[in-house]
């Protein structure tokens, strides 16, 4: 994601990319206004020289792994030139207000899993029908799931998938080892097998505490990654709005509250500038991380943080949290280029080059294989390959709805009030179901 990715942030990803979407370096900037115009390929300058727009949230590592550079090389007279929004949500915002007037729109957008099923059931008048350029023919070249959640109702080919976020947990084995914790991740992986295991670490992590640390980062952050070990979370597949009876987000949020009233959270706000400096600070012991957020985590902690992480086992089962899409609007002024350059940014090798260097696990089946025995220095030498590669295996096939990133926001928006702000949970779940509400009627 990226949430945040979301940034990544991605990984929103808030996710989420969210975030943060998911993934990398927080990355700033203002939008850039592609010109609103239904002329496809049109040159922009003197020699036939285009200027491709990509508009994202978070970092999608793009940049930082040298595809632009290469994909520049490789055709001349393309310049590629990358905007981002941190935040996924105000992203959202924004795109949903240029869809809506047909302009300021770039020549590619990036769309979080989460929001994926919005585009193809309601606005897939405002994309590009992909088989029109040949992307038919990358159906195989996708996971199934991947591939079907992009796809509208008539059979439209809406966005390319770029990366799925099987998930694990990230550690600080420094901070471990000085609460006296095991630092092994096969022995933590197995100390925290279930997610009330994890917690009750986390109370053993609290007691021995060094320096005023925390267990886990933020409460919203272990209620998205639980929520994402279920395949049914706010719709059913039917589509049928199930979030307020489904069993399963009522024990992620049972969890969540634990942890807040137990004292085990740093209190941050995913992907703000707080947050951001707590990784390099060691402000927290543990953080479930899909996938994406190593590219964040790396980018954040800096080089110093290098071989003071490491990563185990999720607890509780595989789970997914975000991934993203690549699209073309309508409006875009270059949209066979457009679709060129998202066809060549999510071909197996390059999404094995993304993963080898930021953490997007690829959602191209050719390149699954190819990153199997990949570890990562960074983290410790973690096989990262294989832990990820084994979570995306067993993760569920989630049933994606409408208004899925909607209400995990307010969600976790209410779940911040508890940890936060000492509000009752009974309060919060009554401020939630009237934020869900007010946002999606």
């Amino acid at each position: 994601m990226p949430i945040a990715r979301a940034a990544i942030t991605v990984r929103s990803a808030p996710a989420r990319r969210n975030a943060v979407r998911l993934g990398a370096v927080t990355l700033a900037g203002t939008l850039l206004a592609a010109c609103g115009s239904s002329g496809g390929g049109a040159a922009d300058g003197a020699g036939g020289r285009i200027t491709l727009t990509v508009d994202l949230f978070g970092s999608f590592g793009y940049k930082e792994a040298g595809l632009y550079a290469e994909y520049e090389k490789l055709h001349p007279g393309v310049t590629v030139k990358q905007t981002d929004t941190e935040d996924e949500n105000d992203y959202w915002k924004s795109l949903q207000t240029r869809l809506a007037g047909g302009g300021g729109l770039a020549d590619v957008q990036g769309v979080e899993v989460g929001r994926i099923a919005s585009v193809a059931q309601q606005q897939s008048d405002k994309f590009e029908d992909l088989r029109k350029y040949g992307a038919e023919g990358l159906r195989n070249e996708f996971a199934p799931a991947k591939w079907a959640a992009a796809t509208g109702r008539g059979g439209e080919v809406l966005g390319l998938g770029t990366d799925v976020g099987p998930e694990a947990m990230c550690y600080r084995t420094d901070l471990l080892r000085q609460a006296g914790l095991p630092t092994d991740r096969a022995e933590l992986a197995k100390k925290w097998a279930t997610w009330d295991g994890y917690l009750a670490l986390g109370k053993q992590y609290k007691a021995k505490a060094p320096g005023r640390s925390a267990w886990l980062d933020s409460v919203g952050s272990l209620y998205s990654i639980m929520i994402g070990q279920e395949k049914e979370r706010y719709y059913d597949a039917s589509g049928k709005l199930i979030w307020e009876e489904n069993p399963a987000l009522r024990t992620a949020w049972d969890h969540s509250v634990k942890a807040a009233r137990d004292g085990l959270s740093a209190k941050l706000d995913q992907w703000s500038p707080q947050w951001n400096q707590a990784f390099a600070a060691g402000s927290f012991a543990t953080i479930p991380c899909p996938a994406w957020m190593l590219g964040y985590i790396k980018g954040q902690a800096g080089e110093s943080g290098k071989g003071k992480w490491d990563i185990a086992a999720l607890p509780g089962g595989a789970g997914n949290w975000g991934g993203s899409y690549l699209t073309v609007p309508r409006a875009a002024k270059h949209k066979k280029e457009a679709y060129e350059l998202i066809k060549w940014l999510t071909a197996p090798e390059q999404q094995r080059r993304l993963f080898e260097k930021q953490g997007n696990f690829p959602s191209a089946t050719g390149a699954i294989d190819k990153v199997a025995g990949a570890r990562d220095p960074y983290f410790s030498g973690a096989p990262i390959g294989q832990i990820f590669g084994d979570a995306a295996k067993a993760a569920p096939v989630q049933v994606l709805g409408v208004h899925d990133q909607n209400i995990a926001q307010q969600i976790t928006n209410a779940l911040s009030e508890v940890e936060r702000k000492g509000v009752s949970p009974d309060k919060a779940w009554s401020n939630a179901r009237k934020g869900v509400a007010n946002t999606i009627g």
